[in-house]
Formats: structure tokens, C-alpha cells, sequence
């Protein structure tokens, strides 16, 4: 005879939102994922940050078919009971479906390698310039294609990132250490933490890490009365000194980005250094 179903409302799964407490509902079954936060690939950002609701729609987008094998030693064995699917979560998953069977989502292993093959033809046509050639033009010229090889460096790196460019994970993070770490000089641990929380909750003034630049720059009117920041913990305050900054943005925002660099490298020295809980952190620290 098969047991009786056991049921938690809505509003008794929002109780579960917090550390050593995290449960989340995927397709109305309920996990507890409490542990797994310490191992989960995405870091821990995304599970604080969705934790006490309904997550079927980040599963789907953000995790490989396979998986969905691996939930079941996270079930609690509750069923959450009077959840309703909006409308848009309803097409999203079927656009989401009809992709899946195009084959849309299948890693192309040979856009990769001619990536690779690309970013490895410039790095020697840059490096015969620069040693063959005292010619002010060709420098520049290899100056110009060592800019275009960092930007193809960074879109593998971004991809490795999202586990989408290599079959296995290990090679994956592998990847992510090589055009991370050592091409750029920026810890992928500190770009995934930032870039999940970017993806989950694109675009959200309280919860989307690449808008919050105050005190420096401002990117909505919303802002001027300050806003607490759902992934930095802390209310970004509009005072005086954001006031004098955002005013002159529209003058200081290029030649801030010449010197933004400098900002990445601080913000991964203290993710590695200050922040716990960092997954691979010796690693990150020794290739930085």
C-alpha cells in the first residue's frame, strides 16, 4: 500500500530561508538542501538567496539533465500543497522543453575548439610581431590583436564558468583556473559568486550584484532614496558623497572603466582572504 503524502503550505516552506535551514520545492516535491550548500558548484549565493520558495524554474535553466538523478537524497519526503505555476513560468517551461528537444542546449564541442584554436593563432602571430619586428605599426597592430585574444579568453572563461564548454566538469573548472586565474589575473570563484547571483535575479535593483556601484554610479532613479542589498547584506546609502559622484557619471564613467580593473583585483583578494566558505580557495589563491 503505498504511504499517505505528506504536505507543507507556502508559507511554511518560506520559514525554511535561512543558514543550517534551507529547504526549496522543485516541481511540488521539497528538498532540504541545507548541506549541500557547501558543495554546491553554483556557490552558496544562489541557494541562500532562493531558499523558502519555489525553484523550478532556476533548476530547469541552470542545472544538465542529469541533474535531476541527484535530488532525490535531498528529498524530505513533503509535497508542497497549494503552489500555483504563473502563466509565465508556464511558458517559459514549455520554450524551455521545445529547446531541450532541438538540441539547443547540447554543448558544441567544436565551437570551442576553434575558440581555442583562434585565441592560440593570435597569441603567436602577437608574439612573432613583437620579437621579429621593431616597427612602431606592428606593435600596435599586435597590441590591437592581444586585445581581441584577452576578449576571447574571457568568453571562454565566462562559458567554463557556466560548465558549458567542456563534457566534464573537472576539465571545466580547469578551464575556468586557465582563462580566469591566469589569463586575466581575476579568481573565478569571485565571478562565479557574482555572476550566479547575475543570472538568478537579472536585473533586480535589490538583488543583482552588477547594478549596485553606489556610491559611484547609479543605473536607476530608485536608488537615490537607498536600497539594501539583498547579496552584499548592507543598505548602499545615497548620501552626500554618492550625490557629488552619480551627478558627474555621465563624465567619470570612462574614464572609471580605464582604472575599473584595479576594483576586480581588490574584490577577489577579499573573497579569497576575508570571505568563508570559498569552494577551491587555495587554488584560486595560488593562480591569482
Amino acid at each position: 500500500m503505498e504511504a499517505e503524502k505528506k504536505y507543507v503550505t507556502v508559507e511554511e516552506l518560506k520559514k525554511h530561508n535561512k543558514p543550517g535551514d534551507l529547504w526549496i520545492s522543485i516541481q511540488y516535491k521539497v528538498y532540504d538542501v541545507s548541506e549541500w550548500i557547501k558543495d554546491h558548484p553554483g556557490g552558496d549565493t544562489p541557494l541562500l538567496g532562493l531558499a523558502g520558495q519555489d525553484v523550478t524554474d532556476a533548476f530547469i535553466a541552470y542545472h544538465p539533465g542529469t541533474a535531476w538523478q541527484y535530488l532525490d537524497r535531498f528529498f524530505t519526503g513533503y509535497y508542497l500543497k497549494d503552489f500555483k505555476i504563473s502563466e509565465v513560468s508556464k511558458d517559459y517551461r514549455k520554450l524551455a522543453s521545445e529547446f531541450a528537444k532541438q538540441g539547443l542546449f547540447e554543448k558544441k564541442g567544436h565551437v570551442t575548439m576553434y575558440c581555442l584554436l583562434s585565441i592560440a593563432f593570435m597569441l603567436s602571430i602577437v608574439v612573432y610581431g613583437v620579437l621579429r619586428s621593431e616597427s612602431v605599426l606592428v606593435h600596435l597592430g599586435c597590441g590591437m590583436l592581444l586585445g581581441l585574444l584577452w576578449i576571447q579568453s574571457a568568453y571562454v572563461g565566462h562559458d567554463s564558468g557556466h560548465y558549458q564548454v567542456m563534457s566534464n566538469p573537472g576539465f571545466n573548472r580547469v578551464t575556468q583556473i586557465l582563462a580566469g586565474n591566469c589569463v586575466t589575473g581575476i579568481s573565478i570563484a569571485w565571478w562565479k559568486w557574482t555572476h550566479n547571483a547575475h543570472h538568478l535575479a537579472c536585473n533586480s535593483l535589490d538583488y543583482d550584484p552588477d547594478l549596485q556601484h553606489i556610491p559611484v554610479f547609479a543605473v536607476s532613479s530608485k536608488m537615490f532614496n537607498s536600497i539594501t542589498s539583498c547579496f552584499y547584506g548592507r543598505e548602499l546609502t545615497f548620501d552626500t558623497v554618492a550625490r557629488f559622484l552619480v551627478s558627474y557619471q555621465h563624465w567619470t564613467y570612462y574614464p572609471i572603466l580605464c582604472v575599473a580593473r584595479v576594483n576586480l583585483f581588490v574584490q577577489t583578494l577579499l573573497l579569497l582572504f576575508v570571505r568563508k566558505g570559498v569552494p577551491n580557495r587555495a587554488l584560486n589563491i595560488w593562480e591569482s
